[in-house]
């Protein structure tokens, strides 16, 4: 399965689908960065300046050796998106930025394959799973999704550890369960974490068939 970030959110994710025996590839074009280190369990440092995935993927390898890891030092955008993530059975992602979110929406609707959105904020956390055309993509929860500079970014807002460990860890579970062929918990229901309070909350959802990204052709 496809990890897309190794921060945050991902490197929990990953820890816990390598404990699980899942296959693996990581995919994330940053280097390790001093901030990172108090978020981020995969990386010291010693790591810094170093590719992410490459600290994160050795790391993995020392703790399961049997664990298949496979290190991506890459970026993925509308031109490469769609040939590095086909064939993959789900898709976490751990980015942390809108474009590239609503850009994994697109692609694993185009390619079919199900998708764990995965977004922390400061103390609050998001999570949900998509299943192409038979639950709720990104788009039908926000049918236009606010600019850029509409948002505060992570620098901005501050990202409490814990909260992005605990997201990451339920996101892990998550595509563990489509990886076994479980029914995921969370298609097309949204979990919300409040970090203020260490409590999680569910919202159901639905699929729209007028969304203009999964939506039934007229």
């Amino acid at each position: 399965m496809a990890i897309v970030g190794v921060g945050g959110l991902g490197a929990p994710a990953a820890a816990v689908l390598a404990a699980s025996g899942a296959s693996l590839a990581l995919f994330d074009y940053d280097r390790v960065e001093l901030s990172n280190l108090p978020r981020q369990p995969l990386f010291g440092t010693h790591d810094l300046g170093r590719p992410k995935v490459e600290v994160a993927a050795e790391r993995i390898r020392a703790t399961f050796p049997s664990t298949r890891v496979e290190a991506r030092s890459c970026r993925i955008d509308e031109t490469s998106a769609r040939a590095v993530l086909e064939g993959m059975d789900v898709i976490v992602d751990a980015t942390d930025g809108l474009p590239a979110k609503a850009l994994l929406n697109q692609v694993a609707l185009d390619l079919g394959t199900p998708l764990v959105h995965a977004g922390v904020l400061g103390l609050d956390g998001q999570l949900f799973t998509i299943l192409p055309r038979r639950s709720a993509c990104l788009r039908c929860l926000f049918h236009e999704l606010p600019a850029e500079d509409d948002l505060p970014t992570c620098q901005q807002a501050g990202v409490l550890g814990p909260v992005v460990g605990a997201v990451g860890i339920a996101a892990a579970r998550e595509a563990l369960d489509i990886a076994l062929g479980r029914p995921p918990r969370l298609a097309d229901r949204l979990a919300i974490l409040d970090g203020s309070r260490l409590r999680w909350r569910e919202i159901g959802l639905g699929r729209d068939p007028a969304c203009h990204a999964c939506g039934d052709p007229a």
